[in-house]
């Protein structure tokens, strides 16, 4: 998971290389943190919130394939 949201992230900000991905891992749930440049926020996050909520809806997909419970929290 930690993967796919840096490399959806990457490909998406103008200063790839600011991306980072931290990992959390709970008794029951995943949370996955997304930190990149401040200029590149808005890019991230996208119009009304559509570009974070499809890297969110993504995420947990691909977790409920895996029967895994995933959040992705943008900072």
């Amino acid at each position: 998971m930690k993967e796919l949201v840096k490399t959806i992230a990457s490909a998406l900000v103008a200063n790839p290389d600011a991306v980072e991905v931290e990992e959390q891992v709970d008794e029951d749930r995943s949370i996955i943190k997304l930190h990149v440049a401040q200029e590149d926020m808005g890019r991230v996050i996208g119009k009304q919130g559509r570009i974070a909520k499809a890297i969110r809806t993504i995420v947990k997909a691909t977790a409920t394939r895996e029967n895994k419970k995933v959040s992705v929290d943008i900072e």
